[in-house]
């Protein structure tokens, strides 16, 4: 690409991917309350329908609220063969138009487009198209968000969701931030956004007025983040091959656990599964984390960093129990979860150092 070229990024995101596909191969849950997930006790919901989020049903809720806030709701079993073969199906039409594909998960992707396949210098009709594509293919719909960087096209990609785009031309990028309501801001969580209120930061507007050095103080490393998106600074490229940061399995028991024996066969079952995705991912870490959710609902993580690489399963189990019994357990535990990062890929990755460019070109989006 050429120097100072402004980039074209599309971000594709499907549309209640996991219900989505479970109503396409099931006509009778079609408009339905639709949950992905377990219907137990402890089940916790992993995606829901558009017919079910008018209920207040969403992701990572346990299914007692869920049926509780919406009575009729439906629970399908995950089918992540499924997901995957519709997944990778999607990903081929993305090929079509570029190379610059970043899978995030099996449903979104980042595209750059600035040079593209098709020849077609407006980013906004390729994305039209790609959505046509996977639509005619698959019989599910996308949304997209398409700008100059990452961080906008994400965003973006929420807004007319389902089965929209929306596009932030470059003349329109600092108007848009700085409308944009907080909580919208991707990377800012139910937390950091409770905490910008109470800093009196509810829109884009109100973060840009904010010095570096008052979000430095305020949200320590994060700070700089913040300035600069709101600013519409955001170097990260589409990185065809991404770096695993992290790699983990996690278990939610049908009953509290207390016994300190029962979450040693746990842990044993989740370092087991931790081993044989390493050994697919060819990778192996030095840091690794514990979580624990106890019956409260409050969170706790342990970690601690090795010298040496581990992705073995007995040496997983013996890290993960030592940090098990790093402290006293404070209530009987619903969940457990052990995770390997500081992986062996990390060096793998290059730093970024882009000098900011001060003019934005207009082109055709």
């Amino acid at each position: 690409m050429e120097k100072g070229k402004q980039r074209k990024i599309i971000h594709v995101d499907m549309d209640a991917f996991y219900a989505s596909v479970e109503q396409l191969d099931n006509p009778e849950l079609q408009g339905k309350a639709l949950a992905v997930g377990g219907s137990s006790q402890r089940g916790v919901v992993a995606a829901a329908s558009y017919e079910a989020r008018k209920f207040g049903v969403k992701s990572a809720m346990s299914s007692v609220i869920a049926k509780r806030n919406c009575p009729h709701l439906i629970f399908v079993k995950p089918r992540f063969d499924r997901y995957k073969e519709l997944s990778n199906r999607i990903r081929n039409i993305f090929f079509e138009f570029t190379d610059l594909v970043e899978p995030l998960s099996l449903d979104e992707a980042y595209l750059d487009v600035t040079e593209n396949k098709k020849g077609n210098p407006s980013a906004s009709l390729i994305a039209r198209e790609i959505r046509q594509k996977i639509f005619e293919k698959t019989g599910l719909t996308a949304s997209a968000g398409i700008s100059v960087n990452k961080f906008i096209a994400k965003v973006a990609s929420d807004y007319n969701k389902p089965n929209g785009q929306k596009t932030v031309n470059p003349e329109e990028v600092e108007n848009f931030l700085e409308q944009l309501e907080i909580r919208k801001f991707h990377g800012v969580g139910k937390v950091t956004a409770d905490k910008m209120y109470r800093l009196g930061i509810f829109t884009g507007k109100d973060l840009k007025e904010k010095t570096l050095d008052f979000l430095n103080e305020h949200f320590g490393k994060s700070g700089k983040y913040y300035y600069q998106v709101v600013r519409g600074v955001h170097h990260s490229e589409v990185k065809p091959s991404r770096i695993r940061k992290s790699l983990g399995a996690e278990r939610t028991f049908e009953e509290n656990i207390s016994s300190e024996v029962f979450m040693h066969d746990r842990l044993q079952n989740i370092s087991e599964e931790i081993e044989k995705r390493l050994t697919r991912s060819k990778v192996a870490g030095r840091t690794i984390t514990l979580k624990i959710k106890y019956s409260d609902f409050t969170l706790q993580t342990r970690s601690k960093t090795l010298q040496y690489y581990i992705s073995s399963q007995e040496l997983i189990l013996e890290a993960a129990k030592e940090l098990l019994y790093q402290e006293k357990m404070k209530e009987s535990v619903r969940l457990l979860g052990i995770s390997l990062s500081n992986l062996n890929t990390d060096n793998e990755e290059e730093k970024e150092v882009k000098k900011e460019v001060a003019v934005q070109l207009k082109f055709d989006f």
